[in-house]
C-alpha cells in the first residue's frame, strides 16, 4: 500500500466511520481548505468559489463553527486558478492535517455538512430595478453567483417551480407601494411604478394592485409549502406576511383620497397563513408610513424611529442545530445594525416556532429569524444594506470590493449556500 493511501486509511480509522462517510464526498488527490476566519482575504468571493465548485459537478463540505465556517473543496487545478483570480485565500491540506481537523470537529461544537448541488436561484425584482438597489443582487454579482430575475409576470405564469431558492427585498406585497406616495407622489419613478403595476393587474384580470400582490404573495407561500427556500430582507419580510394574513381583508390604503383602513382589520387577519408573524397591529392611518408594529425601528416615522445599535448572532450547536448553524456562520458574532423599510422584528409578533438567529441585547426586537413552512423554509433578515446603515432612495451603489470581508453580507451568502447542504433534522 502506498504511504499516502496508508495515511488516508489510518486517519479515517482514527476518527470513526462517520468521517469515512463525509470524506467520501471529496475526490482522491487532496483537498483545499478555504478558511473563513480572519485569514480569508475575500470572504464574499469565497462563497462564489464554493458555489462554482458545485456548479462544476464537484462536491464540497461546510465545516460549521470551524474557523468561521470554512469550506473544504477538491484540490483541482481549476479551483486553484479560480481562487487566485478571485483573490480568495485557500490552502492545500494534507491527509494528516485533515485527520486532525476531523478529529477536532468530531469532539467539539462543530460539524461537517456535505454540499451536494448548486441551487437554482431566483431574485424577485422589477425589470427596471437598478442592479445596486438590492443588497442580495450586489452580493451575488460580486461573488460571481448567477441568478435569474423574476417578477409578477413570471410568478403568475407559475415559473417559481423552476427554482430552489427565491429572494425578496423591499417589495410591498400589500399593494401600498411602501406608502411612498406620502413623499414621492409626483416623482416620475413612482408614477411609472404605479402605472406598471396597474397594467400588470389588468393583464391578469385583477381589480387592483393589492389583489395582484396578494395573489403573488400566495404563490410565494405555495413555493415554500412545496419545498422551496425563501430568503427575504427589508420591507418584503413584513409585507409578505401582512399580505398573506390579509387574504380576505382589505388593508391597502386608497392613497388617492386618504381613506382610513377598516378599524376591524386587525381582528379579521388570518395569521395561520403567515410564515413568521402573528397578532401584529396594523397601521390604520394613511398618513403614517409604517405598515404595522412588526418592525421595531419604524425608520420612516420620525416620531417612532429607534436608533441603531449592534446585533449578536446566536452560537448554535452545529451537531444539534446544523440548519441554524449554517445560517449564522461568520467571523464576527457582533455586527453593526443597519436600517431598512423593515429593520427588525418585534418579539411580541413572532410565532412560537420561529428560530431567532440574531438579536439586540436589551431590546424588544430581533434582527434575523428562520423557520419551516410546509416542506420548505423561510429566513428573514431585517434591514436593507449591511454596509449602508442609513440607505436612502437614490444613494450610490455600495462597492463591495471595499467590503469584501463584510460580516453582514456573509449572512446573505450563507442563505445562498444553505439549499446546497445535505439536510439534517433539527434536534432541539
Amino acid at each position: 500500500m502506498r504511504r499516502r493511501e496508508w495515511m488516508r486509511q489510518a486517519a479515517l480509522m482514527a476518527v470513526g466511520s462517520r468521517v469515512v462517510r463525509l470524506g467520501a464526498w471529496l475526490p482522491e488527490g487532496g483537498q483545499l481548505l478555504v478558511p473563513m476566519d480572519d485569514a480569508q482575504s475575500d470572504h464574499l468571493k469565497a462563497y462564489g468559489l464554493t458555489f462554482g465548485t458545485l456548479k462544476m459537478g464537484l462536491k464540497a463540505e461546510w465545516l460549521l463553527n470551524y474557523r468561521g465556517g470554512s469550506f473544504l473543496l477538491p484540490d483541482v487545478p481549476e479551483l486553484r486558478k479560480e481562487a487566485a483570480l478571485a483573490g480568495v485565500a485557500v490552502q492545500g491540506i494534507s491527509d494528516a492535517e485533515l485527520a486532525s481537523v476531523r478529529s477536532l470537529i468530531l469532539n467539539s461544537n462543530m460539524d461537517s455538512v456535505p454540499l451536494e448541488k448548486a441551487p437554482r436561484i431566483a431574485v424577485y425584482t422589477p425589470p427596471d430595478a437598478a442592479p445596486w438597489d438590492d443588497a442580495v443582487t450586489l452580493a451575488l454579482n460580486y461573488a460571481g453567483i448567477a441568478y435569474t430575475a423574476v417578477y409578477d409576470d413570471e410568478v403568475e405564469r407559475g415559473d417559481l417551480g423552476k427554482y430552489d431558492w427565491l429572494h425578496l427585498h423591499h417589495e410591498d406585497f400589500t399593494g401600498q407601494f411602501n406608502k411612498f406616495y406620502l413623499g414621492y407622489r409626483d416623482a416620475p419613478w413612482f408614477i411609472q411604478m404605479v402605472q406598471t403595476a396597474l397594467q400588470t393587474a389588468k393583464k391578469y384580470n385583477f381589480p387592483n394592485v393589492p389583489a395582484l400582490k396578494k395573489d403573488v404573495a400566495d404563490r410565494i407561500r405555495q413555493f415554500v409549502t412545496n419545498g422551496g427556500f425563501l430568503f427575504a430582507m427589508c420591507g418584503a419580510t413584513e409585507t409578505l406576511d401582512l399580505a398573506l394574513a390579509a387574504h380576505d381583508v382589505d388593508i391597502a390604503q386608497p392613497f388617492s383620497d386618504g381613506t382610513p383602513m377598516d378599524p376591524d382589520a386587525d381582528r379579521k387577519m388570518d395569521w395561520s397563513r403567515a410564515l413568521a408573524f402573528r397578532d401584529a397591529h396594523l397601521e390604520t392611518s394613511p398618513y403614517v408610513s409604517s405598515m404595522s408594529d412588526i418592525d421595531g425601528h419604524q425608520v420612516n416615522d420620525p416620531a417612532r424611529r429607534q436608533p441603531l445599535g449592534t446585533f449578536t448572532l446566536f452560537n448554535f450547536s452545529a451537531k444539534f442545530d446544523p440548519v441554524a448553524s449554517m445560517l449564522v456562520q461568520d467571523h464576527r458574532s457582533v455586527i453593526n445594525d443597519f436600517y431598512g423599510v423593515t429593520t427588525s422584528f418585534t418579539k411580541a409578533t413572532l410565532k412560537p416556532a420561529d428560530v431567532v438567529l440574531a438579536f439586540e441585547e436589551g431590546t424588544p426586537w430581533v434582527k434575523y429569524i428562520h423557520g419551516d413552512y410546509g416542506k420548505g423554509t423561510w429566513t428573514y433578515y431585517g434591514g436593507h444594506d449591511p454596509e449602508d446603515p442609513e440607505h436612502a432612495i437614490g444613494n450610490p451603489p455600495t462597492d463591495l470590493s471595499l467590503h469584501k470581508n463584510s460580516p453582514g453580507y456573509r449572512l446573505i451568502l450563507n442563505n445562498v449556500l444553505f439549499p446546497a447542504a445535505k439536510r439534517k433534522p433539527l434536534k432541539t
